[in-house]
């Protein structure tokens, strides 16, 4: 019996996005079913009841949600082409760094994109801090798990695209000659033939974003 693969997301969502690209990786085939979030779909509310949010994975008619937990599922239920590396420290790591991204990069990041002033500069501040941390984990390294694509770069792949658009927004330059190793991570991973294959839009992005932005900053 062929196997049903769902994938309820949004097209914007970096944590959608991050659970597509390991299914690419792997080669799985799903069916990606986009949810208005503004009104949200019974499929989703049922599959996720406690939270009502995407990225929601649904593997014959059973649904499972949060992205890192995701990803995890995906490495385990298809083994081939592995996300996590086999030995322990090291996939301690990369789970690690995952909950490093989600926890305090992404959001000091958001916190540049919608603040001003002093709460801005205090953003910058932390961001710039966690920046120096990620820096310094790719110390040595061609991806964080080392020579291939694996959780921890999925987790962070939202930088090679979705940061540009924060920073042409602000006008604040976040990743810059002060990380090398970041912006040569950046470089390698958006050239990925997969990672290039399912990149959303930059003008949509940008379209998306700016909306987003105007809501937070608006006009005087």
């Amino acid at each position: 019996m062929a196997e049903e693969v769902k994938l309820l997301n949004t097209w914007p969502s970096p944590f959608g996005l991050r659970v597509a690209w390991a299914l690419k990786l792997k080669g799985i085939e799903y069916e990606s079913i986009e949810e208005d979030l503004s009104n949200k779909s019974a499929l989703l509310l049922h599959s996720n009841p406690v939270y009502k949010k995407i990225p929601v994975l649904i593997h014959n008619g059973k649904p499972i949600s949060e992205s890192l937990i995701i990803l995890e599922y995906i490495d385990q239920t298809w083994t081939h082409n592995p996300i996590l590396p086999q030995l322990p420290w090291e996939k301690a790591r990369q789970r690690f760094w995952a909950k490093f991204n989600d926890d305090r990069l992404l959001p000091s990041i958001w916190r540049v994109f919608v603040t001003q002033g002093k709460e801005r500069e205090e953003a910058m501040e932390a961001s710039l801090e966690n920046l120096k941390f990620v820096e310094e984990e790719l110390q040595g390294k061609r991806f964080f798990g080392g020579d291939k694509i694996g959780l921890a770069d999925l987790a962070f792949g939202w930088l090679a695209n979705l940061i540009s658009v924060l920073q042409q927004l602000t006008g604040l330059k976040l990743i810059d000659e002060r990380f090398p190793l970041l912006s040569a991570w950046i470089q390698e991973f958006s050239e990925t033939q997969i990672i290039k294959d399912n990149w959303p839009s930059h003008d949509k992005l940008l379209v998306k974003y700016q909306a987003v932005y105007d809501k937070f900053h608006p006009l005087k």
